[in-house]
C-alpha cells in the first residue's frame, strides 16, 4: 500500500500529471520507494476510483493532471500517524555473509570488498542528490533532506561494516 501513499504524498504538494509524478519519483523517492511507470499509472487509476484523487485538468494527447481530494489527504494523514511502518527483516546480502565460510577466504573478502564499494557508490549518488536539494525550501526538499540523511548515514554504516568485516574473515587455509 505504500505506493498509494507515496503518490498521495506527492500530490499533497500540488496537482501533477503522471509524467510529472514519475519525474518526481526519479529525483526524490526512487532511493526509498521506487516505482515503474506502469505501477504509477495503475495506482493513479485506483486512487481515482477510490475517490482519493481527481482529474483536475486534461490536456493534449490525453494528458491528465491529478489532484488529491480531501478524502485522499485524510487517508495520507491517517497512514502517516496511525499505521506502524513495516521494518525490513530480510537481507539476501547478509544471508550470503552468514554462509561465507563455504567459499575460499579470498572469495569471502572479495565479496565483502564489493559490498563496501557498492555502499560507497550509493553514498556518492546520495551526495549528488543532496546537492540538488540544498537550495530548495519547499516541503519535498526539506523532508527530502531529512530522508536523504538517513540514507547517507545508513550507506556510511554499511560501507564501514563491510570494510571491517573483510578484515574479520579467517586467514587463507
Amino acid at each position: 500500500m505504500s505506493l498509494r501513499h507515496a503518490v498521495l504524498g506527492l500530490l499533497s504538494e500540488g496537482p501533477a500529471s503522471g509524467y510529472d509524478l514519475m519525474k518526481l519519483f526519479d529525483v526524490s523517492l526512487s532511493n526509498v520507494w521506487p516505482a515503474t511507470q506502469s505501477q504509477l499509472y495503475a495506482e493513479l487509476g485506483k486512487l481515482a476510483d477510490a475517490g482519493l484523487v481527481d482529474v483536475s485538468a486534461e490536456g493534449p494527447r490525453g494528458r491528465k493532471e491529478y489532484a488529491i481530494t480531501d478524502d485522499g489527504l485524510a487517508e495520507l494523514r491517517r497512514w502517516i500517524t496511525d499505521v506502524e511502518p513495516t521494518r525490513v527483516l530480510r537481507s539476501d546480502m547478509l544471508l550470503r555473509v552468514f554462509f561465507l565460510a563455504q567459499v575460499a577466504p579470498e572469495q569471502a573478502r572479495a565479496y565483502l570488498s564489493h559490498q563496501a564499494a557498492l555502499a560507497g557508490r550509493h553514498l556518492e549518488s546520495l551526495k549528488r542528490i543532496g546537492e540538488l536539494l540544498e537550495s530548495g525550501q519547499d516541503n519535498l526538499s526539506v523532508y527530502g533532506k531529512i530522508t536523504l540523511e538517513y540514507g547517507r548515514r545508513l550507506a556510511e554504516a554499511q560501507q564501514g561494516w563491510a570494510e571491517w568485516a573483510e578484515t574479520e574473515v579467517a586467514p587463507d587455509r
